[in-house]
């Protein structure tokens, strides 16, 4: 067995994203180590047996274990979802402790924030991932690459699971203005583009994307997704004005019940944006060749919710 190629730790390993960048770090040739609140499962990785930190983001003496002796930090934990002091504490206080681990030793970081932090105008998240990245920045400067994932879709994934449950059985789709652009990519093509920039030294914002960096049209997200069931709904475009009438009513009901809104106006306002399109000047200087388009990447995520009884 040949040595390997260094040590990769890894923050939210346990993750959808972070579960597939274990397993891509590992395939590379990396020892990895990660921080986990608990023992570790994961089906993408289970003839792993990576090293396991217990602790989280707010734990400094967790964090600088995990950090020691590191060759690289790739920081991939990160809020989605919830109000604003929940995105702050953990996208933007997680990255400023992280960092200050990272600091301390003599590793560099991968931190991976999101497409979203081109616009932090529009979203909460957007905002606080943006910040995210200035801090980290701040504190290594130019011991820090910066991945902006797209929107990622793939096998583990449950936010994508909602648009592939209802193209399996829904009468028709819901598109958007045909102007808007959303680049995507597929998880396994994520992480191993995340895991070919852990040798380089590059301090710069990185975009990741599939072969088709301008993005798609919603359209063609949607009818890509219907095909892959073997299905032909109707596609019925709805107004902006209707999806922030379905977050006020989202707001409304989940306050009543203390539970967090799915749908925000700061997601309506990301999900309505016309450019989430990858520029040439924001992807890598070499890009791997992605493994799956968009339809290949739909039949494998169908096939891997359906073998998971999640379809």
């Amino acid at each position: 067995m040949s040595p390997p190629r260094g040590l990769a730790a890894v923050t939210g390993a346990t993750g959808f994203l972070g579960q597939h960048v274990v397993r891509a770090l590992a395939d590379a040739g990396f020892e990895v180590r990660i921080l986990a609140r608990r023992e570790p499962a994961s089906p993408f990785w289970a003839d792993l047996e990576p090293q396991v930190v217990r602790g989280d983001l707010a734990d400094e003496p967790a964090l600088a274990r995990l950090c020691e002796g590191a060759d690289v930090v790739v920081h991939v934990a990160g809020q989605i979802g919830g109000g604003k002091r929940d995105l702050d504490r953990v996208n933007i206080e997680g990255s400023r402790s992280v960092a200050t681990a990272v600091r301390a030793t003599s590793a560099r970081l991968l931190q991976i924030s999101s497409l979203a932090a081109r616009e932090p105008q529009l979203s909460a998240y957007a905002s606080s991932k943006r910040s995210g990245e200035e801090v980290a920045r701040t504190i290594l400067g130019n011991r820090v690459t910066v991945i902006r994932p797209p929107a990622v879709y793939g096998p583990g994934d449950r936010e994508t699971l909602r648009l592939f449950k209802l193209a399996a059985s829904g009468f028709f789709l819901p598109v958007l203005d045909p102007r808007a652009r959303t680049a995507l990519i597929h998880v396994e093509d994520a992480a191993r583009q995340i895991a070919a920039q852990v040798v380089s030294t590059s301090s710069n914002i990185i975009t990741l994307c599939d072969d088709h960096p301008e993005g798609y049209e919603w359209r063609e997200i949607m009818q890509t997704a219907a095909d892959a069931f073997g299905r032909r709904p109707r596609l019925v475009r709805i107004p902006p004005a209707a999806l922030y009438a379905m977050a006020l009513i989202d707001e409304f009901a989940n306050n009543w019940r203390r539970k967090a809104s799915v749908l925000t106006f700061g997601k309506v306002n990301e999900l309505t944006h016309l450019d989430w399109g990858v520029r040439p000047n924001e992807r890598a200087a070499s890009t791997l060749t992605p493994k799956y388009d968009l339809p290949s990447g739909f039949r494998q995520t169908i096939e891997w919710y359906r073998s998971q009884g999640w379809l």
